[in-house]
C-alpha cells in the first residue's frame, strides 16, 4: 500500500547530497555561449537608440542581440503585448533590451557598463492611486452580485467604511530564472528550462523564432523553487537562449543572478482594495460593497485571472448573503506581476480577514465569535457570493476544534491580563482561515495526460505534464502508480517532464499538479490493470498461450476488475484465489505481444462558471484549515516575535502525509513573510532596490513560531479528486494572514477608540508608526 504513506520525496536523497541536476549544474559543452540580459534605465518612455558597438568589442564578447533580431517579438499567456526584448516603448525600469553574448560571464558583465541607451522618458506611474487617478487599467472585471447590498447596506445596525492595503512579495526561488537552449539539425531546438509551464515555454519560443511547434520540444528535469514565478515567466528568456543558440548555432545558456531576476521579474500582485460593510449587534455581516484594485504592473500576463481569484475569494471562510464586488487592474509602470502562490487567493482572503477584526473591536466582542458566528454552515448559509454550494464543509468543525486544541480561551483570558500590565510588551492572539477553491479558473486548463510504461522486468516510467519544484508532485505520481500496480514505490520511476511526450498541457500551478496529473496517471494505469487482468483471466481458463493474442478485445470480453486485487507484487483473482507473480505476469504480456505502455488524458469534470453572470462551479472541490497566531511586540521599538501557531488543515486522505505536512509548514511561513517582512522599496524613478538577500527579508529560524502545532483531521468525503485527497500547495499560504491579524489585534489595547489601522507587510517600521499614533 503506497498511498497515504510517508515514503522520501524522490530528490531528497540527490538533494541532500548534491547529486540533483538542475540547469546551471549541466555541464558546459562544447561551443556554449553565456548569456547576460541587459536592463533598460528607466521606467516609462520610449527607446530611440540603443549603442552596443563598443561592449561588442570587448574582450570575451562575442555577439549582441536586440529585439530587431528576433521574428516576433511579444508575448503573454492571455493578452500577447509583453516584448521578450524593448524596441521602443519602454514598460518598466530594468526591462530586458540587450542580450550580451560571451564565452564568460566576468567578460559580459564588464561589457555591460559599456551598453547606453538614448531615451525619451515620460513620467512613470507608481503606485494604484496614481492609476486610478489617470485611468490607467489593464482589465476591469464583471462585478460578482448576490443579493441586494444596497439594501442589507441601508438597513444594517452598523456599518464600517474603509480601505485595506497589501504589497507585493518576491518569488525568491532558490534557482533563478535559468535555460539552456540547444540548436537540433533541421532547425529544430531543444529548450532545457526551469519552467512550471514546458508547453508556453515552448509555444513563446517557436513564436519567437518563427518556427513550428512541432520543431520546439522543452523540458524539466526539476526547478529550485518556483512559487508561480517560473509559470509565465520562465518562457520568454528561454526564446532570448533560443534566439541566440539559433542565430550562432551554438549551445546557449542564461542563468539570471538574484539580483538581475529579482529586477527583471514581476511579483505578487499588491492590492488597494475599498469597502463598506453593514452588520447587526451580535457582528454578523449583513451586506458587503467592495471595489479590488490590483497593481498589474507594465503588462497583462495572468493580472486579469489573478484579480478574478481575488474576488473568488473576499469571502474567506464566511458566509456573505448580499454582496456586491467589482474589481480592476491597474497598468502602472512596475515589472509585470504574476502568478504566486495563492494567485489572488490571499489578498482577497487578507481584506475579509482585516474587516471582521475591525468589526470585533467596534463591537467590543471576541473576534473568534465574530468569525464563528459568520462562517459558513453545513446545512444553510453554505452558498458562496457567486452561486457554488459547499459540499460536505467542515469549516465549522474546524474552528470548534481550533479553539479547543490551542487552548484559546485561556490564552486569551491570559494576554488582556498581560497587557494590563504595562510592561513594555504587547501581545496579540487572532485565528483567520482558509477555505481555497481547487481548479483552474480558466476551466480548459483543467486537462492533463499521462504516459505510462511497463518494462519487461516488471518496473515502470511514468511521463506527465507536471513539473517538479520541490513540492513533491513526482513523489505522489510515484505511489499513485505504484499502489495501483501493487509494487513498491522504489520500482516506479517518474521522467523528466518534455512536450514531446506530453503535449499541450497545463501548468503546475492553481494547486491542481497532483490532482490532474495524477488522476491521467492512474487512468492509464486502471486501463493497464483491465489488459493485465484480462490477460491472467484467460491464464485461469486454460487458454493456449498462442491463442491469448486472437483473444476477443477487452471491450467484447467478460471482465470484472473488481474481481483482481493488485498487491505484493502479484494479482490475485479473489472467486479462484489463483495468483501470479507480478514480474510473470509482465512476461507472458510481452511473448503475447500485449501492449504493457498506456497513455491517458483526464479532465476536470463538473466545472462551469458563466462569466457574464459571475455564477456557477469554478472549482472542483475546496481545501479548508485554520491558524491561530499569537505574537508579542516591544512597543519602544515596534519589533515582534511570533510566540505559538496552532495550524489544523483538511487535506481529505493525503497521499503522502509527510510531504503534505512540509507544504502546509513552508506555506505558512512564506504567507507569513509576505505579511510581516517582506518588504519591495523602490526609489522615486521606479527602480527596485531591494534586489538581494541583503536587502529584501524573507522569514529566518528566529522568525518562525516559538511554538508550532500542525495536524490534520480526518475526511473521507472528497470524492471529486484522486484516491480522495486535497491539494496542499496553495491554501496554507493564507493562513500565514494569522499573524499580521494577531498585530492587529495587539495594537487594539493602545489604539483605545480608534480602529488599528495598518497595511501589509506589518513590518517593525509599520508597527512602530501605527503606535505613535496612541500616544
Amino acid at each position: 500500500m503506497s498511498i497515504g504513506q510517508n515514503i522520501p520525496h524522490d530528490s531528497s536523497r540527490g538533494h541532500v547530497s548534491g547529486g540533483s541536476v538542475f540547469i546551471d549544474d549541466r555541464l558546459l559543452t562544447q561551443k556554449e555561449v553565456l548569456i547576460l540580459p541587459v536592463g533598460v534605465p528607466a521606467a516609462s518612455g520610449t527607446v530611440k537608440n540603443i549603442y552596443t558597438d563598443i561592449a561588442a568589442q570587448q574582450e570575451g564578447v562575442l555577439a549582441v542581440f536586440t529585439a530587431k533580431d528576433l521574428h516576433h517579438n511579444a508575448w503573454g499567456t492571455i493578452i500577447p503585448e509583453q516584448p521578450i526584448l524593448v524596441q521602443d516603448k519602454i514598460g518598466y525600469y530594468d526591462e530586458p533590451a540587450v542580450l550580451l553574448v560571451g564565452t564568460s560571464m566576468e567578460a559580459l558583465l564588464r561589457a555591460r557598463s559599456h551598453i547606453k541607451f538614448e531615451i525619451e522618458k515620460s513620467e512613470p506611474i507608481l503606485s494604484i492611486d496614481d492609476a486610478i487617478r489617470k485611468n490607467s487599467f489593464i482589465y476591469k472585471a464583471n462585478a460578482f452580485v448576490t443579493g441586494d447590498v444596497d439594501a442589507a447596506l441601508a438597513k444594517a445596525p452598523h456599518k464600517l467604511k474603509g480601505e485595506f492595503e497589501c504589497g507585493g512579495q518576491e518569488h525568491f526561488y532558490l534557482e533563478s530564472q535559468a535555460c539552456i537552449a540547444y540548436p537540433l539539425e533541421d532547425g529544430q531546438i531543444e529548450i532545457h528550462s526551469s519552467s512550471q509551464h514546458p508547453s508556453e515555454t515552448q509555444h513563446v519560443v517557436a513564436e519567437a523564432l518563427g518556427l513550428s511547434l512541432h520543431e520546439v520540444v522543452c523540458i524539466v528535469k526539476r526547478m529550485g523553487g518556483g512559487f508561480g514565478g517560473k509559470e509565465s515567466q520562465a518562457a520568454p528568456f528561454a526564446a532570448m537562449a533560443a534566439l541566440v543558440a539559433t542565430r550562432m548555432q551554438r549551445p546557449a545558456r542564461l542563468c539570471l543572478s538574484k539580483d538581475d531576476d529579482m529586477m527583471m521579474t514581476g511579483k505578487r500582485h499588491p492590492f488597494k482594495n475599498f469597502y463598506e460593510v453593514g452588520f447587526d449587534n451580535d457582528g454578523r455581516i449583513l451586506g458587503l460593497k467592495a471595489h479590488l484594485y490590483a497593481d498589474g504592473g507594465a503588462y497583462a500576463d495572468l493580472s486579469s485571472s489573478i484579480l478574478d481569484r481575488a474576488m473568488f475569494h473576499i469571502d474567506g471562510a464566511y458566509y456573505l448573503p448580499n454582496a456586491h464586488i467589482e474589481g480592476s487592474v491597474c497598468r502602472t509602470n512596475f515589472h509585470s506581476n504574476t502568478a504566486f502562490r495563492g494567485f489572488g487567493g490571499p489578498q482577497g482572503t487578507m481584506t475579509i480577514e482585516s474587516i471582521l477584526e475591525d468589526i470585533a473591536v467596534y463591537l467590543k466582542k471576541e473576534a473568534f465569535e465574530i468569525r464563528e458566528l459568520n462562517c459558513y454552515g453545513v446545512e444553510k448559509n453554505n452558498v458562496t457570493h457567486y452561486g457554488q454550494k459547499l459540499d460536505h464543509n467542515p469549516l465549522p468543525e474546524l474552528f470548534a476544534r481550533i479553539k479547543k486544541d490551542s487552548d484559546y480561551e485561556r490564552r486569551r483570558q491570559e494576554i488582556d491580563v498581560f497587557n494590563r500590565s504595562q510592561s513594555g510588551y504587547i501581545r496579540g492572539l487572532s485565528v483567520t482561515a482558509t477555505k481555497f477553491g481547487i481548479a483552474f479558473t480558466a476551466r480548459f486548463l483543467n486537462q492533463g495526460n499521462a504516459l505510462v510504461n511497463v518494462h519487461k522486468d516488471g518496473t515502470v516510467q511514468v511521463s506527465t505534464g507536471a513539473t517538479e519544484m520541490g513540492q513533491g508532485v513526482n513523489t505522489k505520481i510515484q505511489q499513485i502508480v505504484a499502489h495501483a500496480f501493487g509494487i513498491p514505490p522504489q520500482d516506479v520511476k517518474v521522467m523528466t517532464t518534455s512536450t514531446e511526450k506530453n503535449h499541450n498541457t497545463s501548468p503546475t500551478a492553481a494547486s491542481s499538479g497532483s490532482d490532474i496529473n495524477g488522476a491521467a496517471a492512474l487512468k492509464a494505469c486502471v486501463a493497464l490493470q483491465k489488459r493485465l487482468a484480462w490477460l491472467f483471466q484467460h491464464i485461469i481458463h486454460g487458454t493456449p498461450m498462442n491463442d491469448i493474442a486472437e483473444c476477443p478485445p477487452l471491450e467484447d470480453a467478460q471482465l470484472r476488475l473488481e474481481d483482481f486485487i493488485f498487491s505484493g507484487k502479484e494479482l490475485q483473482h479473489l472467486p479462484t484465489k489463483q495468483t501470479i507473480a507480478w514480474p510473470d505476469l509482465v512476461k507472458r504480456a510481452y511473448l503475447n505481444r500485449i501492449s504493457l505502455g498506456e497513455y491517458a488524458h483526464f479532465k476536470t469534470e463538473g466545472l462551469g462558471f458563466d462569466k457574464a453572470r459571475s455564477m456557477g462551479t469554478p472549482f472542483s472541490y475546496f481545501t479548508n484549515g485554520v491558524a491561530v497566531s499569537e505574537v508579542q511586540v516591544d512597543t519602544w521599538t515596534g519589533e515582534y516575535k511570533v510566540l505559538r501557531t496552532d495550524i489544523l488543515m483538511d487535506l481529505g486522505r493525503p497521499l503522502n502525509p509527510g510531504i503534505d505536512r512540509g507544504q502546509v509548514t513552508g506555506a505558512f511561513i512564506q504567507g507569513m513573510g509576505w505579511v510581516t517582512t517582506e518588504k519591495l522599496y523602490y526609489n522615486k524613478d521606479g527602480k527596485l532596490l531591494s534586489h538581494s538577500p541583503t536587502t529584501y527579508k524573507i522569514p529566518n529560524i528566529q522568525d518562525t513560531p516559538r511554538e508550532f502545532h500542525v495536524h490534520f483531521i480526518e475526511n473521507n468525503e472528497n470524492r471529486q479528486n484522486v484516491h480522495r485527497s486535497k491539494a496542499v500547495g496553495e491554501p496554507p499560504f493564507l493562513l500565514g494572514i494569522s499573524v499580521w491579524t494577531a498585530l492587529k489585534d495587539a495594537l487594539k489595547y493602545r489604539s483605545g477608540k480608534t480602529l488599528p489601522y495598518i497595511k501589509s507587510p506589518a513590518t517593525p517600521e509599520e508597527m512602530l508608526m501605527e503606535l505613535s499614533r496612541y500616544e
